[in-house]
């Protein structure tokens, strides 16, 4: 155990947590404390995620088990989100749907390419990395969900901004499946 993967097993911890909130009665926590809880704790799990990253390059502390991990908890922690979101109405189904089935596509194509050696060809970019970005400021927004201030319509910048982020989610499907096309026609 590292600081690396200690961060991921917190980050994989905080999940059951973002969602768990939205289930204690109001009597616990105010709609708007549910709101802001879950919040927080996704932008801590997101900036855990950044964090063990830069520590694990830093200090040679990249394991097999945490280049496994830290890609897993990220999908866990999106989808479950996701989910919430659209049980309290604030994310579209189909707009769920686009990024979580992209999510299990990549990461299928991701595990076939390195099966056959070619796992390069599809190794995380710029583009997949804004599209992370995107998802991670959209999502907590999203949760938080009411006006900041009184007056800042932070569900209105939360739906644009996931709108964004499933517009980047489809365009980053199509570049990786493109990069692997010869491979999946049998051209190499």
């Amino acid at each position: 155990m590292n600081v690396p993967m200690a961060l991921t097993w917190a980050r994989i911890a905080m999940i059951p947590m973002v969602l768990g909130v939205f289930y204690l009665p109001d009597a616990w926590l105010t709609p708007h404390a549910k709101n802001v809880s879950a919040c927080v704790l996704f932008t801590l799990a997101a900036v855990t995620d950044a964090v063990d990253g830069w520590y694990a390059r830093k200090y040679g502390q990249m394991t097999r088990l945490g280049a496994f991990l830290d890609p897993v908890a990220d999908k866990l922690m999106v989808c479950a989100a996701l989910v919430v979101l659209v049980a309290l109405g604030r994310v579209d189904e189909f707009v769920a749907l686009v990024i979580i089935g992209r999510e299990i596509t990549i990461s299928a194509l991701r595990e076939w390419m390195a099966q056959i050696g070619a796992s390069a060809s599809v190794a995380v970019n710029a583009l997949g990395k804004m599209k992370t970005i995107m998802q991670m400021v959209a999502i907590p927004v999203l949760l938080f969900h009411d006006p900041l201030f009184g007056v800042i319509p932070i569900a209105q910048i939360g739906t644009m901004l996931i709108y964004i982020a499933a517009g980047l989610t489809v365009y980053s499907m199509f570049y990786y499946l493109k990069l692997a096309w010869p491979y999946l026609v049998g051209r190499e």
